[in-house]
């Protein structure tokens, strides 16, 4: 990718969206930012974006409806997913809409620039066989995360939606995450 590119954040999380656009900033992309699905039409009708970064769980209109939309503006876009609640259907739902890929929540701007090379590469080819899985406890550790943020940081609701007790969620919440 150019240092010309432009790019296009959609994530409602302001936080998130903040850290990404200054990630991609510093890489030398024309970033725009966009918290809902209205914002991030309005975007792409004044100036499509050459990528797009769309995460999927939004408030009113969803991410799907965003990479469909955005698709239909300029079918040229390149649009990554991102999600903290991946399933296979949703995957495959955003490819057939026009992602190029798909990613699962946390993922830095390192790890959307491959998905999207991965994106233009054919099927199957150059399979990263360095992956290495996040240790089960890495996992647990980051979903609870994804629970918690979910909850506004409320640990009894977080309890409640894990179905754990509440002191065991703060004593896992007092430790240092796990390595990868």
């Amino acid at each position: 990718m150019s240092d010309a590119e432009s790019l296009l954040i959609v994530d409602d999380n302001e936080i998130f969206r903040d850290r990404l656009a200054r990630a991609f900033s510093d890489r030398g992309y024309e970033v725009r930012k966009a918290g809902n699905y209205d914002e991030a039409i309005d975007s792409a009708r004044q100036q499509s974006p050459q990528w797009a970064v769309v995460d999927l769980r939004m408030p009113g209109k969803n991410g799907l409806q965003v990479v469909r939309d955005l698709h239909e503006i300029d079918s040229q876009t390149k649009i990554v997913v991102l999600t903290g609640y991946s399933s296979i259907a949703t995957a495959i739902d955003a490819v057939r809409l026009g992602a190029v890929n798909y990613l699962q929540k946390p993922a830095d701007a390192d790890d959307i620039i491959a998905a999207f090379s991965r994106g233009e590469q054919p099927p199957m080819s150059g399979a990263d066989h360095a992956y290495q899985a996040p240790s089960l406890a890495r996992a647990e550790w980051e979903h609870i995360q994804r629970v918690l943020a979910d909850c506004g940081g409320n640990i009894s609701e977080a309890a409640r939606r894990l179905d754990i007790h509440r002191r065991t969620l703060q004593r896992k919440l007092d430790r240092y995450p796990p390595r990868e």
